[in-house]
């Protein structure tokens, strides 16, 4: 994770992009971030929700000149949340469904010399059966994270929260 110092304002962002499926609790997390900031109306750029990165996306962020993608995150290492620059890097994902964020971001240097600057938020997530909404510690996370980007005081180091259904 990047020193919390060294983040970017939300509203410097012009593309922000959550990637997830709402349909699966905690898998929604991203479209949940996205429709908080549309709501609250936190950024002035894009705004996008899909349920996994495409190759298109390479032609989107070449567009851009910073990027935030935000997703959910099983790993129990991340606190309530965590935050990094992202580094391009070719891996095995392009062959498969979920091409990572770090392969988008090399492909927008190879294609098109294309050097947007990239960030990832993830969000630790809970549970992943097919059921709308967020558990209630997702939500607590997702405020967390929110509260903690837009400088509220609340640091990235927080302790994730108790995982629980509503």
């Amino acid at each position: 994770m990047k020193n919390f110092d060294e983040f970017p304002s939300l509203a410097s962002f012009d593309l922000i992009y959550g990637i997830g499926n709402i349909g699966r609790q905690d898998d929604g997390l991203g479209w949940a971030f996205v429709d908080a900031v549309e709501e609250q109306g936190l950024a002035p750029g894009t705004l996008i929700r899909h349920y996994q990165l495409f190759f298109e996306d390479v032609d989107l962020i070449r567009r851009h000149n910073r990027v935030l993608f935000v997703d959910a995150t099983k790993a129990e290492q991340t606190g309530c949340f965590a935050m990094e620059k992202v580094m391009p890097k070719l891996d095995d994902s392009f062959t498969s469904h979920a091409i990572s964020v770090q392969t988008i971001v090399a492909m927008c240097h190879q294609c098109y010399s294309a050097f947007p600057d990239v960030w990832l938020l993830t969000v630790r997530g809970y549970e992943w059966e097919l059921q709308l909404g967020l558990t209630a510690g997702a939500r607590l996370n997702l405020e967390t994270a929110l509260d903690g980007i837009t400088g509220k005081g609340i640091t990235a180091a927080a302790p994730a929260a108790k995982a629980a259904s509503l």
